[in-house]
């Protein structure tokens, strides 16, 4: 499903965040990405959604060569990725059906798939009550789960979480795990990128740990590795 191939990235400033990584992802896994701030983590999710490109190497999604799309086609590589943040980006001034339904009007979905996705999906992240709420009146994590049904209602073959527990409290971060897990087991493959070092060494899921923007561990049934 997913290719990395001696993958660097160079950035302008002269910062190497990533040095001729290689990894491969099988569809249905569930990755965490662990490691220090700065060691890369979130450049691979980047190179992944083609928001940033390779200086060198090359990596391959689905069959698309990522780094050399059209920029015509990174909407529809993007359709086929969920994105969950640390901050939610929720829009203030949407109900979270309108949040989670905006996600597929950019696509350009009909007005009938909308009305039968936005539901379904909602129910699946247990909102289905709180569909006409704006995000100021739901908690932390509710809005976490808000942003987890925008992300799902494309029905996108892989899901990338940067820190989705980051702002939530211990409780709700298991919470937002165990709907992740869920997820998952349905056949969504999913990336997630932490610093959680107890959900990680719970889960019992492959870690691979980053250092420097080289990878230093990759291990099926794998522990964080680092003190939190």
């Amino acid at each position: 499903m997913l290719q990395f191939f001696n993958v660097s990235k160079v950035y302008p400033n002269g910062v190497q965040a990533l040095v001729n990584i290689s990894f491969s992802v099988k569809k249905g896994e569930f990755v965490f990405l662990v490691g220090p701030s700065g060691a890369g983590k979130t450049t691979i999710t980047k190179l992944i959604i083609r928001e940033e490109v390779p200086t060198r190497g090359q990596l391959f999604f689905n069959g698309w060569n990522v780094g050399r799309l059209k920029p015509s086609e990174v909407p529809y590589l993007r359709r086929n990725v969920g994105m969950i943040f640390q901050d939610f980006k929720l829009l203030p001034n949407k109900t979270v059906y309108e949040n989670v339904a905006f996600a597929l009007e950019v696509t350009g979905a009909s007005k009938k798939e909308i009305k039968k996705s936005v539901p379904q999906v909602l129910q699946m992240v247990g909102l289905e009550n709180k569909a006409n709420m704006w995000p100021g009146q739901l908690s932390a994590g509710e809005q976490q789960r808000v942003a987890i049904a925008r992300a799902l209602v494309k029905n996108p073959p892989m899901l990338i979480a940067d820190e989705p527990t980051g702002n939530l409290d211990p409780d709700t971060a298991w919470e937002i795990m165990k709907l992740l897990e869920e997820i998952n087991k349905l056949g969504t493959t999913i990336i997630m990128a932490t610093h959680a070092k107890d959900i990680v060494d719970s889960m019992k899921k492959r870690v691979i740990a980053l250092e420097k923007g080289r990878i230093v561990r990759d291990e099926e049934r794998g522990q964080y590795g680092y003190e939190s």
